[in-house]
């Protein structure tokens, strides 16, 4: 019998060792699909709707912890040119002004909560690279809905709330 317990708690630890270290921790509470339906810039005593009065967004966690976080202005106009690169510089500018893609890593705490994230690719270059823990960016779930809180390096705050897709 201390024959077959030793084995099966050796397989055990075995199996564990090769899973994911998510997997020991509770549910992953932010994995998923997320469609942005609100967004608010307070800064400077104002308040601001950076993706204008239709936000547009998706952000998506993947079990094995990586993310993309795509946010867009859904009345953006379109530009003159249909050739991805012929925008001028106004439309550029207020394209890049009004919309923001990045991709990266992500972790999770033990109760399955956001802990933080890694910029590996941004829209903006000076996020590529970037470390955001809790202390900079919030991310809270309370059943459907997800709650998107960013304190950005100039000290405005960025607000953003998200339902899951389904």
């Amino acid at each position: 019998m201390r024959g077959w317990l030793a084995l099966l708690m050796t397989c055990s630890l075995a199996a564990m060792a090769g899973e994911p270290e998510m997997s020991r921790h509770k549910a992953n509470q932010v994995a998923g699909t997320w469609r942005m339906v609100s967004a608010t810039l307070e800064a400077d005593g104002r308040i601001e709707r950076p993706y204008g009065e239709n936000p547009q967004g998706m952000l998506v966690f993947t079990q094995d912890m990586h993310f993309v976080e795509v946010l867009t202005d859904g009345d953006m106009p379109r530009f003159q040119s249909n050739a991805r690169g012929g925008g001028s510089d106004e439309e550029n500018r207020r394209a890049m002004a009004s919309s923001i893609g990045f991709f990266g890593t992500y972790s999770v705490d033990e109760q399955g909560r956001f802990a933080g994230n890694r910029v590996e690719g941004a829209t903006f270059p000076n996020w590529v690279g970037g470390v955001r823990t809790t202390h900079e960016l919030q991310l809270r779930v309370e059943g459907e809905r997800m709650y998107e809180t960013f304190t950005r390096p100039d000290g405005g705050r960025f607000s953003a709330e998200f339902v899951r897709s389904r």
